[in-house]
């Protein structure tokens, strides 16, 4: 996915957990547990509402910086047994000042349902994601695009 900000300022908007509850849909709750030496969120609990209710569950994040990426794999969850994936942001090849995007995401269940209600709730995960991180990251890019041209004049 291409996204019109550049690596460095998607990868801000993906650490400010703190943020999330304003642009991830279901998210009813986020706690930072742990930061790690650099004070990013490191153990970070989330209470999501699905399946018709709420569950709660805690992810470990790493990062890598060349390109920047942002990790993160299941410590505990009520609903789920596996949640892994990562945030991959890349300069955009010829489309300067622009990221590619790369997100990964395996979701392991810990109840029993259908086939074709998981790959849509998994379809589902994905696209909101998307979607609201996309949406997220080009609004403030612009809004600080103003204010730098505000400040300029």
């Amino acid at each position: 996915m291409l996204v019109d900000a550049p690596p460095g300022f998607c990868f801000e908007v993906v650490i400010d957990f703190e943020s999330y509850p304003e642009w991830v849909s279901d998210l009813e709750r986020i706690r930072v547990l742990r930061r790690n030496e650099d004070e990013r969120g490191h153990l970070i609990e989330f209470t999501v509402a699905a399946m018709g209710r709420n569950t709660t569950y805690i992810l470990q994040y790493s990062y890598e910086s060349d390109p920047p990426k942002v990790i993160w794999k299941l410590r505990e969850g009520d609903l789920v047994r596996r949640l892994d994936g990562e945030y991959k942001l890349a300069p955009a090849p010829g489309e300067a000042g622009k990221t590619l995007l790369t997100y990964s995401l395996t979701v392991d269940l810990a109840v029993s349902v259908p086939g074709f209600v998981k790959r849509r709730a998994e379809a589902r995960i994905l696209q909101t994601a998307l979607d609201g991180f996309r949406r997220r990251v080009e609004d403030l890019w612009r809004e600080t695009e103003h204010e730098r041209s505000s400040q300029a004049c």
